[in-house]
């Protein structure tokens, strides 16, 4: 396939945009991208009329597929509180790839998410990266992304109700501290001459102790973020912050950390304590300090189809278009370790495009082609 006469937003790392170009896809990847028309194209061509042609959208964090839409309880598969700490669970496992949810997402033109188990635990399990499209969870799949751990009010709130620990911050921090340092332990035994005894917990965690995946730290509060950094280099682990939501009062300390933060959900109120002080203008206020940031909906905090409208929003309180483009394509996959595979229009890359007419991020926009893994949805 060969869509040309496209204005291209490449996103690559020399931010090139091409005013008239084409993008040649063949077996699921991107084999040309220029200037004009290819040398040589097979029968499946595209013309553009001028439109102007991304990377898929990507969200970093959402719960996709463990919360199916329209079903209550029954589709609520991301909160495992009987433990507060289940490094072993992976949201794979939990994820109904039939929720409506996801057509909803592609036709928004979101071809990749992250999936993450919920918050209520101080440590929740593997974090999935999956594409939009397709039946089977394991083909859909692009593997183990990070470790979900979360602060401050939701494992707080969940194990008060339980008349158990964590009942405090200073709890949680010790758990997720605890269960760390036992990894740590099994993996400097598993090393030596005798190896341990099998620990699915301990196992789990290796990756993130490796530096393999990053730890999605779930924090809101100034003094949760700064937690999550404090444990961050206790352990030298990589990481990134989710939500992030007081993260426009410490701006310029997170620059200070070289941090990484995924903003969101942006279309929300203030609904528990620990979001007193959110604002649409977080985005803007962190990016200006330097602070490289994605933007999520938290789905289903907030419906997927709605992350483009989300970035819009941040874009009317001072974000720059073009950062806001960032925020929804190619940040989100550098924080995931995946821009080796989507969130730039790059030779090798998988296929994955979004084509609009006009802005993508106003309210009556919808995308006129999505293609994902190089075919058209």
């Amino acid at each position: 396939m060969v869509i040309f006469n496209a204005k291209i937003y490449t996103m690559n790392d020399s931010d090139e945009i091409i005013e008239n170009g084409y993008v040649q896809c063949e077996n699921g990847k991107i084999i040309s991208v220029g200037e004009g028309f290819p040398d040589s194209a097979d029968d499946r061509l595209v013309d553009a009329n001028g439109s102007s042609l991304f990377p898929g959208f990507i969200d970093a964090h959402t719960h996709l597929g463990l919360f199916t839409s329209g079903v209550g309880i029954e589709g609520e598969d991301f909160n495992e509180d009987s433990d507060p700490i289940t490094p072993q669970l992976s949201a794979i496992d939990g994820i109904n790839p039939m929720d409506s949810a996801f057509e909803d997402a592609r036709k928004a033109g979101i071809t990749t998410v992250g999936v993450s188990p919920g918050s209520s635990n101080a440590i929740c399990g593997s974090i999935i990266a999956v594409k939009t499209k397709g039946k089977r969870i394991d083909k859909m799949s692009l593997g183990k992304v990070g470790m979900k751990i979360s602060l401050g009010e939701n494992p707080k709130m969940t194990y008060l109700d339980k008349d158990s620990s964590p009942v405090t911050r200073m709890a949680i921090a010790a758990l997720i501290r605890e269960a760390l340092s036992k990894a740590k332990k099994y993996m400097e035994d598993k090393a030596g001459d005798e190896a341990p005894e099998y620990d699915a917990k301990c196992e789990a965690l290796i990756p993130l102790l490796k530096r393999e995946v990053k730890a999605h730290f779930h924090c809101h509060r100034a003094d949760d973020i700064f937690t999550a950094i404090r444990i961050a280099k206790e352990f030298d682990l990589e990481y990134v912050l989710i939500h992030c939501t007081e993260g426009h009062i410490i701006a310029d300390e997170l620059k200070e950390e070289n941090a990484a933060a995924v903003i969101g959900p942006v279309i929300c109120d203030k609904s528990k304590p620990e979001l007193a002080n959110l604002t649409p203008a977080n985005a803007y206020i962190l990016n200006s300090a330097g602070v490289e940031i994605s933007i999520c909906t938290d789905h289903s905090e907030v419906p997927i189809q709605y992350l483009p409208i989300s970035a819009g929003i941040a874009i009317k309180n001072g974000l720059d278009f073009y950062e806001a483009l960032k925020a929804v394509t190619k940040n989100p996959a550098k924080q995931m370790g995946l821009f080796d595979k989507i969130g730039s229009i790059e030779i090798g890359k998988d296929a994955d495009l979004v084509m609009f007419k006009g802005d993508p991020f106003e309210v009556m926009s919808s995308p006129v082609m999505v293609v994902i893994n190089g075919d058209e949805i």
